[in-house]
């Protein structure tokens, strides 16, 4: 199992999820989501499948700011959740998984947390049957780009002025034939090579997060890498 051993757990992003969420967005994003838009995602989309990434240790900070959460945002500041450290999604539509979003604080960066949520999603897609996976990077987010193609996603289309924020460009990068027996070896291999480079990680937090973690607060952030 890819987790066994390490102080993350992954699970399906909840209503209760999404002010903590859509706060983290709002840091991150140049464009994005209002939390509304997560609240359709997880009531009323079916074909919406979101994850969420957590450090178990801080689960029960969670829970307290949870208990804090309806007063905090009736106050428009709600309070955060430190134990939540990314999240990603994805649309299934017939054989199609879209990847949607993809979030990891930044505090938590470098460790493989990204590529840990991407590879949960997907995982998630093939064991509904995926046969094809798609996403749209930015043009200029290289980092994002290699990530991806490290996964066997590759280039397939441009859309031009995607994002509207600067109107910028986005890549359209797709795995195809995803459910075949060549592409699942490759992705077997890969989880592994994961899973050991998360084994050789720190398991204790970013010493910038300890502080305000002990306060009950952290400081949030990464979309699909900047990509919706």
């Amino acid at each position: 199992m890819l987790l066994e051993g390490l102080p993350y757990v992954l699970t399906p992003m909840t209503l209760d999820d999404v002010p903590f969420v859509a706060e983290i967005e709002r840091r991150v994003f140049p464009s994005p989501w209002p939390a509304t838009a997560f609240r359709y995602e997880i009531a009323h989309n079916a074909a919406s499948r979101y994850l969420v990434l957590r450090y178990r240790p801080w689960i029960h900070r969670g829970v307290k700011a949870r208990r804090r959460g309806l007063w905090q945002l009736l106050q428009r500041a709600p309070s955060d959740d430190p134990s939540l450290i990314g999240y990603g999604g994805f649309w299934l539509i017939v054989d199609e998984a879209h990847i949607s979003t993809l979030a990891v604080r930044p505090e938590w960066r470098g460790r493989g947390l990204g590529e840990l949520i991407l590879s949960s999603l997907i995982a998630k897609a093939l064991k509904e049957h995926a046969q094809l996976i798609t996403l749209e990077v930015r043009a200029s987010n290289v980092v994002a780009q290699n990530l991806y193609r490290k996964y066997g996603f590759r280039v397939v289309g441009r859309r031009k002025g995607y994002y509207s924020n600067n109107r910028e460009d986005a890549l359209i990068m797709s795995i195809e034939r995803a459910n075949e027996l060549l592409y699942r070896q490759r992705f077997a291999e890969l989880r592994a090579k994961l899973r050991a480079r998360l084994l050789a990680q720190p398991n204790t937090p970013p010493e910038q997060l300890l502080e305000t973690a002990g306060n009950g607060r952290g400081e949030s952030h990464n979309h699909s890498e900047d990509e919706k």
